[in-house]
């Protein structure tokens, strides 16, 4: 089983914001939506690149390079030009800070 990766302290995760960390190679984006935490893989399934700084709107994020969206909460592909989810990971909160982890292998 996978030691969970600690993210920040739960006050530095405001409603709207997401923090990435790394889980040996993983990158895993965090966000915060309206208080509510949820964990993906920081990567398009498209061609690869980080979906961290696309626009954010509900619980979706896009793409900048091409345009594909995900959904947050689920990883859930949205629209092409993407075809395949993104990975979600398990969030916890403990001792007043965040963490996840890639349990794939789990």
């Amino acid at each position: 089983m996978a030691d969970w990766v600690r993210v920040c302290a739960r006050a530095e995760l405001l409603p709207g914001e997401y923090r990435t960390v790394f889980d040996g190679d993983t990158a895993i984006a965090v966000f915060n939506l309206d208080g509510a935490l949820y964990a993906i893989e920081d990567v398009c399934t498209h061609d690869g690149g980080e979906l961290t700084g696309g626009p954010i709107e509900g619980n979706e994020i896009e793409c900048l390079r091409h345009g594909a969206r995900f959904d947050i909460t689920t990883g859930a592909v949205l629209c092409p030009p993407a075809y395949e989810p993104v990975a979600k990971f398990p969030v916890k909160v403990e001792a007043d800070a965040v963490y996840t982890r890639d349990d794939r292998d789990d």
